[in-house]
């Protein structure tokens, strides 16, 4: 069973200068740049197919890899409309297996990962707030301070998915509340069940409700910019503009 080390204190070093570094501005360029997108939504909402129809789109037809927390859900669509990807599944969801199996992918040369959920990362056996429940019980509350909410875990972990490669598309549950709409109860999504603002963490940020309705909530992609889009196909309303983005470079200004 995985468990954090113990936690410590240690003074903040004394910052060293170097007055010999130079830094170096060049021209803006996305070349190389990969796309990073969240999926959020609540059980039903189409997470899973639409965040596979996207990996489809962004590896161009070629195989990708699934990072399954799911119990399978995932490998239920495989072949369908051509898709086509390897799985690994997990049942525990310590934080740092999600950067071994990241790094396994990398080695393996899959062009685009998808991690159906991200969420098990945060609150599932394992996860970071079961990691951070088992260290306060072990070290108490007062000296645990340094690994509050599980910060280093959580940190490392979207280093990881930051720097793979490839493209990376996860998903996420949504929190879910019961409101009265027009005097009858209905279910809503709220934030995902993950740190709170990981969103912020991706170029591209979608909601997708029980409807199979996509919005865009946040985006570095003016093409998808605030789009609603109904029953989206991800290959196409997804992954399609968001390549032809990340294949353009900014035009140079005329003299």
């Amino acid at each position: 069973m995985s468990q954090l080390p113990p936690p410590t204190r240690t003074a903040r070093p004394a910052q060293q200068h170097d007055s010999s570094v130079e830094f170096a501005f060049r021209p803006a360029s996305k070349t190389g740049r990969k796309a990073r997108l969240s999926i959020q939504g609540m059980s039903g909402s189409g997470k899973t197919w639409t965040g596979l129809s996207i990996a489809h789109g962004l590896s161009e037809g070629g195989k990708f890899a699934v990072i399954d927390t799911e119990g399978g859900a995932a490998s239920l669509y495989a072949g369908h409309r051509g898709i086509q990807f390897d799985s690994c599944s997990m049942d525990r969801y310590d934080p740092r297996d999600l950067v071994r199996v990241l790094d396994s992918a990398a080695q393996a040369g899959y062009p685009t990962v998808f991690v159906d959920s991200l969420s098990h990362f945060w609150k599932g056996t394992d996860g970071t707030l079961e990691q951070v429940d088992r260290a306060k019980a072990k070290y108490g509350g007062n000296k645990f301070a340094g690994w509050k909410d599980g910060t280093p875990l959580q940190n490392d972990m979207v280093a990881a998915i930051l720097a793979y490669p490839g493209h990376v598309v996860a998903s996420m549950r949504s929190y879910t509340e019961w409101v009265l709409n027009n005097g009858k109860p209905e279910r809503v999504g709220m934030r995902p069940e993950q740190r709170k603002g990981i969103e912020y963490e991706f170029d591209v940020a979608v909601a997708m409700d029980l409807d199979n309705q996509l919005e865009v909530l946040k985006s570095r992609c003016p093409e998808l910019n605030r789009k609603v889009i109904q029953r989206p196909n991800g290959a196409r309303d997804i992954a399609a503009p968001l390549l032809a983005w990340l294949n353009t470079n900014p035009e140079q200004p005329t003299e």
